[in-house]
């Protein structure tokens, strides 16, 4: 039952626009792209750094899960919206809003909760997005190379955990780009 709720969720989210599984290139799904069209950013960068951060395998591919917490290292995945924002109430009450990252993009709510009304508003797949596509254009300087950018966003004081990051979240991006993984964004 677990992964029939899991396969038709991802499958109204527009994960499985490939004839094939796996597919070779993973093309980020339309809420990817608009988020990303409205920051100004790749949405390659976007659906990669959601893979990684939310990613749950099925059917041979990585699906962002968008009712994904991390209570102080610990995953932990929710069939749905109400019973992830359940958890993380807890969480808030056990933790320091630091140790607390949510959704498709984990972000954090304790140095970005400031950007919802209330903590389970980054439940919300769009607006999870929307939130994680803005945190990289801010992480980004022009001309910079954006896995710069992606390391930051994991890791904002950079250093040998940023660059595990951005090795893996690269992998994912040549995927998600077709192997390109230029800085090719249109001009704000």
């Amino acid at each position: 039952m677990a992964t029939r709720v899991i396969y038709l969720c991802a499958a109204l989210l527009g994960f499985f626009n490939c004839p094939q599984t796996p597919c070779a290139q993973q093309v980020p799904p339309a809420a990817y792209q608009l988020a990303a069209e409205d920051a100004g950013i790749p949405a390659s960068v976007l659906f990669a750094v959601a893979q990684q951060e939310s990613g749950l395998p099925l059917h041979g591919r990585l699906i962002p899960w968008p009712w994904t917490l991390n209570v102080a290292g610990v995953p932990a995945r929710y069939p749905n919206r109400a019973q992830a924002c359940s958890g993380l109430r807890r969480a808030l009450l056990r933790v320091p809003a630091t140790r607390v990252d949510v959704g498709l993009g984990q972000v954090n709510v304790g140095y970005h909760g400031h950007r919802v009304e209330q903590p389970c508003a980054l439940l919300d797949p769009h607006r999870n997005l929307t939130i994680a596509a803005t945190i990289l254009r801010e992480q980004h300087t022009p001309g910079e190379d954006w896995l710069v950018a992606i390391g930051r966003y994991y890791r904002p004081a950079e250093g040998p955990l940023a660059g595990r990051y951005r090795l893996s979240v690269q992998q994912r991006w040549a995927r998600a780009s077709g192997g390109r993984t230029e800085n090719t964004t249109k001009p704000r």
